[in-house]
């Protein structure tokens, strides 16, 4: 029951509920990015109580945020139903050819908006585009490249017209499906480097179109650049093999 405060209010003890639904956001988030960070390996299987243990809580929540992932696309089920068991999904070309078409429709649109803002917005946000790139161009420079610097330039890049160009729906869209896309950057990076001048000269198109308010032009060449990444990344895939593919 309520208690009452000494300045006469009443006072609300916080609910077993809240304080669960807080543990399985907490447990959900975790995971989400030790998966995409590859700290979680493509196809290794999922243990419901060595989670928990990692993560420092109980196997229920762990087990609301294993559905919702699982949901969402970052775990799979595998075997029979009676037998299934949960493993993380793994990176496949077909998975990754999705992906990035999904990926390059709903950037498509934020680049249309991004190429649809007024004068003021636009030139902003082509001279940050601009000087992205720069960064782009000289992290994977020929003797001294630097995966990780690529893989937060080129992440940068696409985020930056995103928020300037994406309404609320399409913004929460993207944060939905995006990170999934990222596992696949993140471990292909080092192999895709030779590609990373081709990647600049496709932002440089971009940058033009929304520069000069081509808001058609703009998400065609979005478009294009994710079509081209996946043809980039389905090469790389086919030499290196599927991560976690059973």
């Amino acid at each position: 029951m309520p208690e009452v405060t000494k300045t006469g209010r009443l006072h609300q003890p916080v609910t077993k509920r809240a304080t669960r639904g807080d543990r399985i956001v907490r447990a959900y988030e975790q995971l989400r990015d030790l998966i995409i960070s590859g700290r979680l390996s493509p196809g290794s299987r999922i243990i419901e109580s060595d989670i928990a243990e990692r993560l420092g809580v109980s196997r229920t929540p762990v087990r609301s945020a294993l559905h919702r992932l699982q949901q969402e696309g970052y775990i799979a089920g595998v075997g029979r139903k009676k037998e299934q068991r949960l493993v993380i999904a793994p990176l496949t070309q077909e998975d990754a050819r999705e992906l990035f078409e999904i990926i390059g429709s709903v950037e498509g649109l934020a680049a249309r908006g991004a190429a649809e803002a007024s004068e003021h917005a636009r030139d902003a946000l082509v001279t940050q585009l601009r000087h992205i790139n720069v960064k782009l161009a000289d992290a994977s420079r020929p003797g001294h490249p630097d995966p990780l610097r690529i893989f937060e330039m080129d992440m940068s890049f696409h985020r930056r017209y995103v928020e300037v160009g994406a309404g609320p729906r399409l913004r929460a869209l993207h944060d939905a499906i995006k990170p999934q896309a990222e596992r696949y950057v993140r471990l292909y990076t080092s192999a895709l480097i030779d590609e990373i001048g081709r990647s600049v000269a496709e932002h440089d198109a971009i940058i033009e179109r929304i520069g000069s308010a081509n808001a058609e032009g703009a998400q065609r060449s979005v478009e294009r650049n994710w079509r081209n990444a996946a043809v980039r990344l389905r090469r790389v895939i086919s030499s290196l093999g599927e991560r976690g593919s059973w």
